[in-house]
């Protein structure tokens, strides 16, 4: 039987994840997505849209459409999907890829503040600067609404959810974004202190160098830790290799796992 994989997507990398294996002769592939953006693009391969109702609804899901591996591809911080994949894949018996982008690394000339919440951020801002650059995302600004005196310029795919700081712009653009972009925009709003979540990859990156261009402070918030137990691939061709070696025993035969029982989790 033709391998099924699902791909819990909405990454540039599951997109191209989902290419590579639908081009794969035999190979079936569905790829999931929250929902959370109005209009995902172009996906190879079936998609389907929505929760699947926490981890007990996601194996459920796993053993009617017997799949054979799941690969969680979604973003560096959906820390939820993850720890729900992991718990699904454990109790279906499915193999577990997990396929992260390398989070950044300060250089020279940095003015990096790590932290580990946006909450930790919100409360580090006012020593800072007053004329913020947030780049969160969409979601969780509820932890700088309280924060009456700096100016945010709020950027995102979407528009954001309220609550939302008193003094906020919101812009609405989508990466990937360069250098010479960035640094007018940090100028143009006259910015003096950027709030970034760590999610790597070069398509939002420029924002960093042009920070350290113009001597800004960057305050980071750090990745949620992976599952216990977990290595994340940090490339595709790395995700398709470990798949391949869950995917197939010596000589190339298929594993035989679906169903199995069991753990998921791919080393």
């Amino acid at each position: 039987m033709s391998p099924h994989v699902l791909i819990l997507g909405g990454t540039t990398e599951a997109r191209r994840l989902a290419a590579e294996l639908t081009a794969r002769p035999g190979t079936r592939v569905t790829t999931s997505l929250a929902g959370r953006v109005t209009r995902p693009g172009a996906l190879a391969g079936a998609v389907r849209v929505g929760g699947f109702g926490g981890p007990e609804g996601l194996a459920a899901w796993l053993r009617e459409r017997h799949v054979d591996a799941v690969v969680d591809a979604t973003h560096p911080f959906a820390a939820e999907i993850t720890a729900n994949a992991a718990r699904a894949t454990a109790s279906a018996g499915v193999p577990l890829v997990v396929l992260r982008r390398p989070g950044w690394r300060p250089g020279p000339g940095d003015h990096w503040h790590p932290v580990p919440s946006l909450e930790a951020a919100a409360a580090l801002l006012p020593g800072l600067g007053r004329r913020v650059l947030l780049t969160t995302g969409r979601l969780g600004l509820a932890a700088f609404a309280d924060l009456k005196e700096p100016h945010f310029v709020v950027r995102s795919v979407e528009p954001p959810e309220p609550p939302m700081p008193p003094h906020t712009r919101v812009l609405l653009a989508r990466g990937p974004f360069t250098v010479a972009d960035e640094t007018a925009l940090l100028r143009e709003h006259r910015v003096d202190v950027l709030v970034t979540k760590d999610s790597g990859g070069a398509a939002t990156s420029a924002k960093l160098t042009a920070a350290r261009d113009l001597g800004l402070p960057v305050v980071v918030v750090r990745r949620p830790p992976l599952p216990d137990g977990i290595t994340a691939a940090p490339d595709v061709p790395s995700a398709l290799r470990q798949l391949d070696d869950v995917l197939t025993g010596p000589g190339g035969r298929p594993n035989g796992r679906r169903g199995s029982g069991a753990a998921g989790t791919c080393p």
